[in-house]
């Protein structure tokens, strides 16, 4: 169920992988959106079970995103129930709720200040890069009084395979130098785990590297490897009370 997991204090962070949910045909079995096709039931259980795992209570509230590839950051500031924000990046000082980021290739980022008590997670594709969400998810952290930040890089698709246009390349590394890349064929690519682990070690932020490559490994889902209907995994943050 889980690529990584970290407790640091009162934070718990994880990384799920695609094993053990209910989830069938290209979505088995822990796919975490019904955006691609998926049974909203399947997911629904597979959220609950993730829940579960992680914290040990199934109902504990899961905060999770609209995302769009884009470096709005949403302030997480009730623990009643909302809707889904409009957003690729959450930050929250409130115990005992569950940021969620999904993601099939781009960087789920968690961060955490453990002694401030305040979370924050971030999708980090090409454009949420170039767009610098990483950086104004650390800003609003700060804003709301953390200090001493550690951040997280979850699985995503590796410089080695994430080829684009030379154009693309060339865009993206005029803003993140970091993000230059190329694939072992030698083509254009971006590395966006060294552009994010720039950025956030610009920050302050410390940096903890959790990746694997989503395209190299089937124990991940991969939009790539597997086109439209391929499944999420999710980077999870939660503070104990």
């Amino acid at each position: 169920m889980f690529a990584f997991r970290d407790t640091r204090g009162p934070v718990d962070v994880a990384f799920t992988d695609r094993h053990g949910g209910t989830s069938g045909g290209p979505f088995a079995s822990l796919n975490l959106t019904d955006r691609t096709g998926d049974s909203p039931e399947a997911v629904r259980q597979n959220l609950t079970a993730v829940a579960a795992a992680l914290t040990g209570d199934p109902t504990r509230r899961l905060v999770l995103m609209h995302q769009v590839h884009g470096a709005d950051v949403h302030v997480v500031d009730s623990t009643g129930a909302a809707t889904e924000p409009v957003a690729d990046a959450m930050v929250t000082a409130l115990p005992d709720v569950v940021l969620v980021v999904r993601s099939a290739d781009c960087v789920p980022v968690l961060l955490a200040d453990t002694e401030a008590g305040v979370l924050g997670v971030a999708h980090a594709g090409r454009a949420g890069v170039a767009a610098g969400v990483v950086p104004n998810t650390v800003r609003a952290m700060r804003r709301l009084g953390a200090a001493d930040i550690t951040g997280w890089l979850g699985p995503h698709v590796c410089g080695a395979c994430y080829e684009v246009p030379d154009e693309l390349r060339t865009a993206v590394s005029a803003v993140v130098p970091e993000s230059f890349a190329l694939t072992r064929a030698g083509t254009p690519s971006l590395d966006l785990g060294a552009g994010l682990t720039a950025q956030l070690r610009h920050e302050g932020v410390a940096v903890v590297d959790a990746s694997r490559c989503t395209m190299e490994d089937d124990d991940l889902f991969s939009h790539r490897r597997q086109g439209g209907r391929s499944g999420r995994l999710a980077g999870l943050v939660t503070r104990r009370s």
